[in-house]
């Protein structure tokens, strides 16, 4: 069996890893994000969504019954031990959905090469054994508090330094340039890996 390379991408807020992961993509490889597991594992699992309410009651729903990321992003950023909870919830729930989608990849006539997935708390997590290869996209505190939403402040505490992430990834690259060095430096990442 062809299993594909997998690969993980991990970094920073705002450091770029949506944009190194569609750059992948537009190069082949098979890409999946864990963000995007979250956010569907919120809005279809029942099981994730009554985990929820009894943990944090109707308040973190909407009145069209979606889940609010931001009223449950408020609760967990200013409690630690309701953010241990909900990791807990999710992240055996993510894992065991991209190891699938890894396993669906590898039965298929003519697998990708390459499967790429999006891990924002990789090293965190502990969950780099889980890959082939790691690329750890950084950028500078200035850049990365232009483009992320969430004030750093609120997330940094818990998250790994860059200098430690980079010293035990495969790859890393500094994404204070434009879209065209990404692209550039995902293709020699994939030229390395394929050779």
């Amino acid at each position: 069996m062809a299993r594909p390379i997998a690969v993980a991408i991990t970094g920073g807020i705002g450091a770029g890893k949506s944009e190194a992961l569609a750059a992948f993509a537009r190069h082949g490889a098979a890409v999946i994000s864990s963000d995007d597991i979250v956010h569907r594992l919120l809005q279809e699992d029942a099981n994730v969504r009554e985990a929820l309410r009894e943990r944090f009651g109707e308040g973190v729903f909407g009145d069209d019954g979606e889940v609010d990321r931001g009223a449950i992003a408020e609760i967990v950023f200013a409690d630690r031990e309701a953010l241990d909870w909900l990791e807990g919830l999710l992240h055996p729930l993510v894992v065991q959905e991209y190891m699938s989608w890894r396993e669906r990849l590898a039965e298929l006539d003519d697998p990708p090469p390459v499967s790429v997935t999006e891990v924002p708390l990789l090293y965190e997590v502990g969950g780099q054994d889980r890959f082939d290869t790691v690329v750890v996209v950084t950028a500078s505190p200035d850049v990365r508090g232009a483009r992320s939403e969430v004030a750093a402040e609120e997330r940094e505490p818990r998250l790994l330094p860059d200098t430690v992430k980079i010293a035990q990834a495969d790859f890393a690259y500094v994404n204070d340039g434009s879209l065209e060095k990404l692209d550039d430096f995902v293709q020699a990442v994939l030229k390395e890996l394929t050779r």
